[in-house]
């Protein structure tokens, strides 16, 4: 069994989340994914790396990323850092030829994601953006309803985003709410999940008209602090949208959505059926079919099952659930088979860019108050 030799940028809960997948899917895949060792992990915090080493099984650790992309024992550079840190471990990974899982967003600037995704281009390495929801049995099934024409041409996406983890004023301020270190706010954090399904199921979006609000305009320093902090960025967007196939949508996230802990629903009509899907309740796809007979005819709702890609690999029965973290599991089994076989995977670099320019327009209108064009 080919061994794939990973070196985890990143110690945290992602980093532990993406260890514990790569090792479910090797017990779900077996030999088809190769064999992933946990060569080496970097963190900034010497206490979380030694964590990493003794709880995850990495055979080493250390505090400097760079030691990690350079070290030629290292095949598979993970990257689960903050935003701000993205690219420049990306770039030196691509400069030393590592394959990359880099989680969402790849950047937190167009230019920066293009200068990856060019750069991506030119080397033989697999370059693979972690936007889970894209390996959801659902989108499998949503994908392929629209590849089959079972809802006709597409003339409307609406959709949005919403948690209320940070509703509570009192909750101090993290690098999410500086604009260097994650680019956006809710837009970035939540918008970017929603672009992706947007991108993945409906193409590019050519033109965006957005307004945003910062709710909660400081916070806490600290936890308990007295000193507050101003908040750099949205707690709330609402966007309309234009697409390169001629439909119009509106898509809209918020992270103080009181009552919403991980409400990522949309809908796409048709002029022959359309779908909804709420992430909520996640094994339940709605679907209307306008040739059904008028008699019966109304939106149905269809359980995930073993005939919608990926969810067999879990269940060979319907209906059963299945969570985040098997989509990791997904995403990784993609990533390795890419790596052994050549095997085609669609969340690259390059869609990561699609995804980024699109925020980057909409911070654009947000600021300018006008519509923006997307140019490719």
């Amino acid at each position: 069994m080919q061994e794939i030799r990973i070196g985890l940028v990143g110690a945290g809960w992602m980093g532990k989340d993406h260890s514990v997948s790569i090792a479910n899917a090797l017990m779900l895949f077996g030999p088809d994914m190769g064999k992933p060792v946990y060569e080496i992990v970097a963190d900034v915090n010497e206490a979380n790396a030694r964590q990493a080493c003794e709880k995850l099984g990495y055979r080493r650790w250390t505090t400097d990323w760079m030691e990690l992309v350079q070290d030629p024992a290292v095949d598979l550079v993970d990257i689960c850092t903050p935003n701000h840190l993205h690219y420049v471990v990306a770039k030196a990974a691509l400069e030393n030829n590592k394959h990359i899982f880099c989680e969402k967003p790849l950047s937190i600037s167009a230019a920066e994601s293009k200068e990856l995704a060019e750069l991506a281009a030119r080397r033989n390495v697999v370059n693979y953006v972690g936007f889970n929801n894209l390996l959801n049995p659902a989108t499998a099934y949503i994908r392929s309803l629209i590849q089959a024409g079972r809802l006709g041409q597409i003339v409307r996406f609406t959709g949005t985003y919403d948690q209320d983890m940070l509703l509570d004023p009192q909750l101090p301020i993290t690098w999410r709410h500086i604009n260097k270190y994650s680019g956006s706010g809710a837009l970035g954090d939540l918008g970017s999940h929603l672009f992706s399904i947007s991108q993945a199921l409906m193409g590019d979006i050519t033109a965006v008209n957005a307004v945003q609000r910062t709710v909660i305009k400081e916070r806490p320093k600290t936890a308990g602090s007295a000193e507050m902090v101003p908040v750099e960025n949205d707690d709330v967007i609402q966007i309309l949208a234009e697409y390169k196939n001629g439909a119009i949508g509106t898509l809209g996230t918020s992270r103080i959505a009181t009552g919403r802990k991980n409400y990522l629903q949309f809908e796409i009509q048709g002029t022959l059926g359309s779908v909804h899907y709420n992430l909520e309740k996640m094994m339940e796809v709605n679907v209307y079919f306008k040739s059904d007979d008028p008699a019966d005819r109304g939106y149905r709702t269809v359980l995930l099952n073993p005939e919608h890609g990926g969810y067999g690999t879990f269940f060979g029965a319907g209906g059963i659930a299945i969570s985040f973290n098997d989509m990791k599991v997904l995403e990784f089994h993609e990533l390795f088979a890419a790596v052994l076989k050549g095997e085609p995977y669609l969340s690259d670099f390059e869609f990561g860019y699609h995804v980024d320019r699109t925020i980057g327009a909409c911070i654009e209108s947000a600021r300018s108050g006008q519509w923006v064009r997307i140019e490719n």
